[in-house]
């Protein structure tokens, strides 16, 4: 049985290891609120904007020779892999590592034993990760939580764009968390590049429709898809670092609450071990008194 002196240092650390768990919750829970608020303003925006070149590039010759939409035998890939800059999250970071590792290996396994596969990481567990499993790692981009805007985000999304046209890349994928709610999060592993082609809508009227362009087709079509492409990667950004605050939120109520059942076990622990040795102790001055009368 442990001394009072180990049960009392271990008590001590757990109730500061608590304090920590709550203060952590509280910090996650306020940086929930900004990040939810962010990603449901923005995903309206991503929706309209995916429609709208849909439905102005349904037929047109412009958006089929664009150079995003380009399809080639696939030889080298990049995976775009959105992370958090630290732990204690719960599963959130693992879940994407084993999501792109199931990836890599179902679709990419052939271009990964040529050294084909690379990573762009977006936080730095993914990118500590992927070195330790022998990738290659694009981490200009890892600080993008420190400040998160559109403009890191849109930096990162044109230097993959660009790399894709000059045909560094054949096929761009993305793997980050979709934010559901506080407690689920869900994997998402899209194509970012090439452009995946829009479902055809059998709906007559919406095909017969006439536009008339301004300024011209061409200038809006040349514009709108790359910056589908940039909102597309910053939504999902956005939709990891609220999953990232609602994973850690959760997972520091749920440490808080094993703390204070281990508080429990060992105050018990304690009180027991404090009686016995009481009870050993009147035992102790009985005996000895018990001695002393036989004499």
């Amino acid at each position: 049985m442990a001394s009072l002196k180990e049960v009392r240092s271990r008590i001590t650390s757990i109730v500061s290891t608590q304090q920590i768990t709550k203060a952590m919750k509280m910090v996650a829970a306020a940086k929930l609120r900004r990040a939810q608020d962010n990603i449901i303003q923005m995903r309206p925006y991503a929706q309209k904007l995916n429609e709208m070149l849909s439905t102005v590039s349904a037929g047109a010759e412009l958006a089929a020779e664009s150079p995003y939409n380009q399809v080639r035998a696939v030889e080298r890939v990049l995976v775009i892999v959105v992370t958090s800059d630290r732990g204690l999250a719960g599963a959130f970071n693992t879940n994407v590592v084993k999501e792109t590792m199931a990836l890599i290996n179902q679709r990419y396994a052939a271009q990964a034993r040529r050294g084909n596969v690379e990573i762009m990481a977006i936080g730095k567990k993914g990118a500590e990760a992927f070195q330790r499993r022998g990738f290659k790692v694009n981490t200009n981009y890892i600080d993008t939580f420190l400040s998160l805007s559109f403009a890191k985000v849109r930096s990162a999304a044109e230097e993959v764009m660009n790399a894709f046209t000059a045909g560094q890349y054949d096929q761009v994928e993305v793997v980050y968390n979709e934010f559901k709610n506080v407690a689920t999060q869900i994997i998402r592993s899209e194509q970012f590049l090439p452009i995946v082609a829009a479902p055809t809508h059998t709906d007559a009227k919406a095909s017969n429709v006439n536009y008339i362009f301004e300024p011209s087709e061409e200038e809006i079509i040349t514009e709108l898809i790359p910056k589908t492409l940039k909102i597309q990667l910053y939504k999902a950004v956005l939709e990891s670092n609220a999953s990232e605050h609602g994973a850690r939120m959760t997972a520091m109520d749920k440490a808080t609450e094993n703390a204070g059942e281990l508080l429990k076990e060992l105050k018990l622990i304690y009180n027991r071990t404090r009686q016995a040795a009481i009870t050993k102790e009147i035992l102790e001055i009985v005996g000895g008194a018990e001695a002393l009368a036989q004499k």
